[in-house]
């Protein structure tokens, strides 16, 4: 049997999940209230724990999603990881952010675009098949009337991820399907991190690192007036 410790904090979705041999046992998550992560999370570890009947001691390994996304959230939740699986003895499993995304959605056909916002008109996105297969690798993109052109072209294009806001606006195209309001979420990570334990495919706990996939900038303080 396998109890996977499952952690989500990319986005403003502050997500812990419980699963059992790939199946989700225990959720808590709130994406309600901006970045809360950091009041919030060890909470949500104790209360799935809670909910799912064990103690840390019981879990079998600790996964995180690994990014890209935001800079804060992704340190947080690395961080929560890497003390949880070095106190626990445990292995840590990373999973890419926009991997657990793209298993929000359920098609029969098709391409899947899982896509997280960033600066101004950009995007963090990669592209899946219809069975969740990669297609193409995480990229920064700058979105305009002819991104994801040649997909939508061979047929319907599923987006989603808080990137769709910004790309419902310029691409019209009949073959785009939005799936609005979707966040990456613990809940999607328990088949792909189930399958990373079975081949033990972990992660150096000494020497893992959140997949930023650009540098953080910070922002200059608005002037007080």
């Amino acid at each position: 049997m396998a109890l996977l410790l499952q952690i989500e904090t990319a986005t403003t979705n502050c997500s812990v999940a419980l699963s059992k041999n790939g199946e989700t046992i225990a959720l808590k998550e709130d994406a309600r209230n901006g970045y809360s992560h950091a009041e919030k999370l060890h909470v949500y570890i104790n209360a799935v724990l809670e909910m799912g009947a064990v103690t840390r001691d019981a879990v079998d390994a600790i996964v995180v999603s690994k990014g890209p996304g935001s800079y804060t959230g992704l340190r947080i939740g690395v961080s929560a990881a890497k003390g949880l699986a070095y106190a626990l003895e445990r292995p840590l499993i990373a999973l890419p952010t926009l991997d657990v995304l793209a298993q929000q959605v359920r098609a029969d056909r098709g391409t899947i675009v899982a896509m997280l916002d960033a600066r101004r008109m950009e995007v963090y996105s990669a592209i899946y098949d219809a069975n969740h297969k990669q297609i193409r690798a995480t990229e920064a993109q700058i979105l305009d009337e002819t991104a994801f052109a040649s997909y939508l072209e061979q047929g319907k294009v599923y987006f989603v991820g808080n990137g769709v806001e910004k790309t419902k606006t310029l691409i019209t195209h009949p073959n785009a399907v939005f799936v609005e309001d979707r966040l990456p979420s613990a809940n999607e990570m328990s088949t792909l991190a189930y399958e990373k334990y079975k081949k033990s495919d972990t992660e150096d706990v000494a020497y893992f690192e959140p997949y930023y996939l650009k540098d953080f900038v910070a922002l200059k303080p608005k002037p007080k007036v």
